[in-house]
Parts: structure tokens; sequence; C-alpha cells
């Protein structure tokens, strides 16, 4: 069974940065087709952040390219979100899923797809 376990999160003000962790157990991130970032934030839906396949092409929401990148150590099996220039609208739960049998390849943004999740970072950014 597909573990994941996010770290990173905090409260900072627009314009920080933080960086978001996703430690995985039993597997490494380069057997997944696919490793994501999404979202929830209070009344929203969850919405795709950024994903990256096995052979790290990545994949950006139009409001974060430029400020986030997305990024994988396979020997730590670790996800990364580095997020730059960080906005009040960027406030959520943040998530980092794992797609192994590809399900998402057509899919995305949307989460159809990603079979595994871990229960979430919050990201809290004030004006």
């Amino acid at each position: 069974q597909v573990q994941l376990v996010e770290s990173g999160g905090g409260s900072v003000q627009a314009g920080g940065s933080l960086r978001l962790s996703c430690a995985a157990s039993e597997y490494s991130t380069s057997n997944a087709y696919f490793m994501g970032w999404f979202r929830r934030a209070p009344g929203k839906e969850r919405e795709g952040v950024a994903r990256i396949n096995r052979i790290g092409s990545a994949s950006y929401r139009d409001s974060v390219k430029g400020r986030f990148t997305i990024s994988q150590d396979n020997a730590k099996k670790t996800l990364y979100l580095q997020m730059n220039g960080l906005k009040p609208e960027d406030t959520a739960m943040y998530y980092c899923a794992a797609d192994f049998s590809g399900g998402s390849h057509y899919t995305w943004p949307s989460d159809v797809g990603f079979k595994y999740w871990g229960h979430g970072t919050q990201v809290t950014v004030s004006s």
C-alpha cells in the first residue's frame, strides 16, 4: 500500500515562499506514471496545481506558472513543490497524489486517475 505524507506547509505573507515535500513509502516516485500536487480552498473544488511524469516533464495550472516548480528526487522517494511569489489566493490545503496506472494521462488538471493521496498540508498566505 502506497502512503504519501506531505510536509512544509505554513503561514507566510504575500510574496513569500514555501517548499512542500511529499514522502512516498513502498514505491519510488519513479514508479508512478504521474505524481501531482493538488489543492482545495475552503468552499471550492479540489484543483490540480502541478504534475510531473516519470521522465520529469511537468505541467502547471495557468495561475501558478512561473511561480511554482514541481520536482522529484526518486532516490529519496520524495516529491517537491517550490512555491515562490505566493498570493492570498494560493491559500488552501495542498495534497500530493500518485498515479501508478496512467489513468490521469488525459484528465489533467482534474484528479481523475490519481488513486493514492496524502492527508494534506495547509498553506496560508496573508496579504
